[in-house]
């Protein structure tokens, strides 16, 4: 009942393929009947020849019959691979499909809690383990039922009871030994798949941050912390492999007695003249048949005990639910209009015990353009994740167009924000496809428009395929500067009625980012925009700029106002200030 359960997830699926699971296990069924008529055909033969009245056309008519045999054989077995193996590997992009999905649905804080690799794994090895179980899992099961039964029914009625009866004492400690060894194995094979999971999360993180690796000449270090967690992997996979080592073995010993067996009373009832040459021959025959099948009660459970075991662990991610989910009216504003309100705003991180912000109070209008200043770790970055709503913030703290932002479907509210986050991601695709990826449709001509307004086209226009250059990996192939110009056109092709810029004219200099903050107002006129940045240059021209500290705002007002007020936007300001003019002097 327990394997059920855990595959109750796929239930739609295997209804669905109902079919060919019936028409494969037919297959299968006919295949083992048609091999089962083989050592009766041999049986027959050996009497035929021990009897002295064999003749070259009763040769001819056997080879005859055992290669017709064969080919049907053949055939059924085609069948029931095509059927059985083929539905298994849908199922496998069905439940691939099904996981991308729902993690792609997921939260921003699932996957602060997840490690990529630990995911991969799931992805990967899981559901390969989960096919498995559900094709050659399904063909062993039925092997070891069906054969196994229809065996010892051919044995006793077409041969002797009794050598049948003794032939099988060894028959329960097998089964026994097959079921002890499929509980061990569930739980190493569980342990296996989790190692699998630390070794590939190693890998990643460590490819992810190769340049950092190599600037810091920790190549060794790196290769000593791979050594420790693959043999980790390695250690667990031992676990398995040993339990393998000695179950197969024990089987196979177990088989051989039987054999032993039969030679010994099944010779004594030939020369009794209670069967003959000929049924014992037969008899050998089923019996070397039995072998597989009652193995495949071991290796069956074998792969059904590790499917259910990664299952459930894909389980685990699919039955996790995101906190952010829409309104069940289906949201109460079609548009967002611009105005955001912060009503005694505080928030703190699941699982954090102190507060990021706390008692935020402020009104943006629409059309305005709102500064954040403030020291790192002050909550800027997470009052803007909150506008977006990566996180849920209590009812009434924070609206938009005066309704709750929990009443604001996300296709609203993500659609017409325009968010540029301080770490500048592209996809490893070209660079109009990243301009572009909220897949407006727009034409060369209109990225052109965008990426000049973001003061990015002069230095696309230079790559030998300009619009059509593949940026690598997280944009490794261009600067800093250049990653953070295509994000801000990335944004800006949405035309959204709200952009968000989270410090991400950091690495331009200033003459750029003032053209593009020229831009900006020529081209948005109207629309609210909401620039945190480091800079009092970039936040000079700012209608309402707030200064954050510790997650409190402790000044507001525009920058004639705060310059002339001490505190954290004066003291920045004398600095970088005094910066420039040092700057000027050399």
């Amino acid at each position: 009942m327990n394997v059920i359960k855990s595959f109750l997830r796929l239930k739609d699926f295997l209804l669905e393929h109902k079919r060919y699971y019936f028409l494969g296990i037919g297959s299968l069924l006919l295949t083992n009947l048609a091999q089962l008529i083989i050592p009766k055909l041999l049986g027959n033969l050996t009497d035929l020849v021990a009897s002295g009245d064999f003749a070259r056309g009763d040769l001819l008519a056997f080879l005859v019959r055992f290669v017709l045999l064969s080919l049907v054989i053949a055939l059924f077995r085609y069948y029931w691979r095509i059927n059985i193996m083929g539905t298994a590997r849908k199922m496998e992009y069905t439940l691939r499909n099904m996981l991308f999905e729902h993690l792609q649905g997921l939260s921003t804080d699932f996957f602060n809690h997840h490690k990529t690799g630990d995911l991969m794994a799931h992805a990967t090895n899981d559901i390969h383990a989960v096919r498995m179980a559900l094709g050659p899992g399904i063909v062993s099961s039925v092997d070891a039922l069906f054969l196994t039964s229809v065996i010892v029914i051919m044995m006793a009625r077409t041969i002797s009871l009794k050598l049948t009866l003794v032939a099988l004492l060894p028959l329960p400690i097998m089964v026994l030994v097959s079921v002890g060894f499929g509980r061990v194995i569930h739980g190493r094979f569980r342990r296996v798949q989790e190692a699998f999971s630390d070794l590939t999360d190693r890998v990643q993180e460590n490819f992810s941050g190769i340049r950092v690796i190599k600037g810091f000449a920790r190549e060794k270090s790196e290769e000593e912390r791979f050594r420790e967690v693959n043999e980790y992997n390695v250690a667990k996979n031992m676990d398995l492999v040993r339990i393998h080592a000695l179950f197969h073995p024990l089987v196979g010993y177990l088989a051989a007695l039987s054999f032993i067996i039969v030679l010994g009373y099944g010779g004594t009832l030939v020369l009794d003249g209670s069967i003959t040459i000929g049924d014992f021959v037969a008899f050998n025959s089923y019996l070397g048949m039995l072998t597989w099948p009652v193995m495949a009660i071991g290796w069956g459970m074998n792969m059904i005990q590790r499917g259910k075991a990664s299952m459930d662990r894909l389980n685990d991610i699919l039955c996790q639910r995101s906190e952010i989910t829409d309104p069940p009216s289906g949201g109460a504003l079609p548009r967002l209009g611009g105005k955001i309100e912060f009503r005694d705003l505080s928030f703190r991180y699941p699982m954090s015990a102190a507060p990021v912000l706390k008692g935020i109070n402020a009104t943006i209008l629409p059309g305005q353009v709102v500064g954040i200043l403030g020291r790192t770790g002050s909550g800027k970055t997470t009052l803007l994740n909150l506008i977006v709503r990566m996180y849920n913030v209590e009812p009434g703290m924070l609206k938009l167009d005066d309704v709750d932002i929990d009443q604001v479907s996300l296709e609203v509210l993500r659609d017409q924000i325009g968010y540029v986050p301080q770490d500048s991601f592209l996809f490893s695709a070209t660079i109009r496809e990243n301009i572009d990826f909220s897949a407006t449709g727009a034409d060369l001509d209109k990225v052109s428009e965008y990426a000049k307004i973001a003061q990015v086209y002069d230095n696309i226009v230079e790559f030998p395929k300009q619009f059509d250059t593949v940026v690598g990996e997280r944009g490794v192939t261009l600067s800093g500067g250049q990653k953070q110009r295509i994000s801000i056109a990335r944004a800006l092709i949405k035309e959204p009625q709200v952009l968000i810029m989270d410090d991400s004219l950091s690495a331009v200099d200033t003459e750029t980012e003032e053209a593009i903050l020229q831009n900006l107002k020529r081209v948005f006129p109207g629309k609210t925009v909401i620039i945190v940045s480091h800079r009092i240059s970039t936040l000079q021209g700012a209608d309402q700029i707030l200064v954050l500290e510790e997650g409190q705002i402790t000044q507001r007002g525009n920058h004639d106002q705060l310059v002339v007020e001490d505190g954290l936007y004066k003291e920045l300001y004398q600095k970088q200030l005094l910066e420039e003019q040092i700057e000027s002097v050399s």
